[in-house]
């Protein structure tokens, strides 16, 4: 049988928020000041780990990486998605439609990956704190970071070729604020079948396989907990994982709800409201948790406040 692509969708059409059209600015700058706190907040826990020598630790450095995620997700969502809200509808081309869902795509997984050695982080300080150092040195964690990177990119390139070879003959209208995969394939009149399969493999290898290894994490670590004779140690250990246990239920919880558990298609508005918040949302929230809860974070950042000021008053 000969092989070949009979694409004729050159350009998508996002529709974006259609029962929203009287919120158009409002909209607009909401979104817009949510991306520039999002960025700046994301830039600012980068600065500060990176500035104070007491944080230079595996956790620090894995939550680094997490801004760095974060900020990726949101430029590659928001730029595109402030056209659709402010003019109703926005038109990408094919190929910058499957660019957006390939960094979308690996944003996530990486963020899924770096929640995951976090937590087996917490479980090495907590659970076996005399191997903690040997353990995770910065050799495993710069390892570890760049196998993710690579895993990362070779496993979404598949994904977008087998995406890329879809026949897409129209419509060519996606009711969705930005390109995810299952609008995307809803276009395609060929056979998606394999396509669904490869993404179940990949929904299993990032996103089921690390939340499974986060819980039983967090089971070793509260039973370890647990075991600590006096409430003061319970609450002082427990505290050094609270933020990264508050970052991990929040993604995570709005993961299951709109891939796990999908809404009808005609409840697309509701779908892609939920969808906001774990591409706006979240990105916003991880660093002011991360601030407000760690009290490590506080005091670099009122030294690191405290020494700018200091050098501009000279």
């Amino acid at each position: 049988m000969q092989h070949h692509n009979s694409s004729k969708v050159t350009e998508i059409l996002l529709l974006g928020f259609q029962n929203f059209q009287n919120l158009n600015i409002f909209s607009f700058l909401l979104i817009l000041i949510i991306y520039i706190v999002t960025v700046c907040g994301n830039l600012l826990i980068m600065l500060v780990v990176s500035y104070s020598r007491s944080l230079h630790s595996p956790m620090y450095f894995f939550l680094t990486q997490l801004s760095l995620s974060d900020i990726l997700l949101t430029t590659t969502i928001v730029p595109n998605m402030l056209q659709t809200v402010l003019y109703e509808k926005s038109y990408v081309s094919f190929i910058g439609c499957l660019s957006q869902f390939y960094c979308f795509s690996a944003s996530e997984a990486l963020e899924c990956l770096l929640l995951t050695v976090m937590s087996y982080d917490r479980y090495q300080a907590i659970c076996n704190p005399l191997h903690y150092t040997s353990i995770m040195d910065f050799t495993f964690c710069l390892r570890i970071i760049l196998v993710f990177w690579l895993i990362i990119f070779i496993m979404m390139l598949m994904i977008i070729l087998t995406l890329s070879h879809l026949d897409f003959c129209g419509p060519n209208i996606i009711d969705h604020f930005f390109c995810d995969l299952e609008p995307l394939l809803e276009l395609s009149c060929s056979d998606t079948f394999i396509m669904k399969m490869e993404s179940l493999v990949l929904a299993i290898l990032f996103a089921i396989c690390p939340l499974t290894v986060v819980i039983v994490s967090y089971m070793y670590i509260i039973f370890t907990i647990l075991k600590i004779p006096s409430v003061t140690g319970r609450q002082k250990t427990f505290s050094t994982c609270s933020a990264h246990l508050t970052v991990v239920s929040i993604f995570y919880g709005s993961i299951i709800i709109i891939y796990v558990f999908p809404l009808l298609p005609h409840q697309q508005n509701a779908n892609a409201l939920l969808s906001l918040f774990y591409t706006i949302v979240t990105p916003l929230l991880n660093p002011m948790v991360y601030s407000l809860s760690n009290r490590d974070i506080k005091q670099a950042l009122r030294k690191l406040l405290t020494n700018f000021s200091y050098y501009f008053a000279n």
